[in-house]
Order: structure tokens, then C-alpha cells, then sequence
């Protein structure tokens, strides 16, 4: 039979003695019940939240992206489109499709004659064409 030892001793695998009040946790019988948490739920929310900010910040990058690429194609379009004036920052103006399928830009507003319309457009002060609803 093993001899017993004291509670207020803790032995390592060595056989060297600490004080029991030193360790982090109780060591003797009546020490309070460590009961572990079950933080599957709190895991289970974190991933939720985590996983829908980081699908919201995809679709928003998605947006972002798709509206680059609309600007590109509009201000590649607009800049080899056919104009003989020198467009001013902040006029409105407005992109048309001759029966020859080229665009051509005119300072003319679409109530005014029978072309195909293609939309309307403001220069911004970067020289950007910037497409008006």
C-alpha cells in the first residue's frame, strides 16, 4: 500500500514537492468543483457573425468592382467615341450610336432629334466620365 500524502503538498513526476497554495487550481477534496463551459454555442455564434461580416464585406467588394469595371467601359467607350469640341468639367453631355454602330458625343439633348440614345454623360474634374441615371 502507498503512503498517503498530505493535500497541502503537490509531488511532480519527480517526486519534488511544491506548496499546494502556489498552483492555479485546487488541489485538495475540498477544493471548489472546476466545471469547464460549454462555449460550443458562443463558438457556433462567433462563427456565424464572423462568416456573414466577411460575406457582406465579399458582396460589397463585389459591387465596388463591378461599378470599376461599368466606369472603365464607359470612359473607353466615351474617350474613342467621336467629338470635335473640347468637353468642359462638369457639362452634361450625351453618347449616341450612328447607324454605322460608332458613338459619337453631342452637346444635343435626345428630345431634341431621332438618334439612338445611349445615355448621359458629366466629365469630373479627374476627367472621368461619370454616367447619369
Amino acid at each position: 500500500m502507498s503512503k498517503k500524502k498530505p493535500d497541502n503538498i503537490v509531488y511532480d513526476s519527480l517526486n519534488e514537492k511544491y506548496d499546494a497554495h502556489l498552483l492555479p487550481y485546487g488541489s485538495n477534496v475540498g477544493a471548489p468543483y472546476i466545471k469547464i463551459e460549454d462555449n460550443k454555442s458562443w463558438k457556433e455564434r462567433g462563427v456565424w457573425k464572423v462568416n456573414k461580416n466577411i460575406s457582406l464585406k465579399f458582396t460589397e467588394l463585389k459591387k465596388q468592382y463591378q461599378n470599376l469595371l461599368d466606369d472603365y467601359k464607359w470612359n473607353e467607350i466615351i474617350y474613342n467615341s467621336k467629338f470635335s469640341f473640347e468637353p468642359l468639367i462638369g457639362e452634361k453631355y450625351f453618347l449616341y450610336l450612328n447607324d454605322n454602330e460608332t458613338y459619337f458625343l453631342s452637346l444635343i439633348n435626345p428630345d431634341s432629334w431621332n438618334k439612338t440614345f445611349v445615355g448621359e454623360f458629366e466629365l469630373n474634374s479627374e476627367n472621368k466620365w461619370i454616367k447619369i441615371n
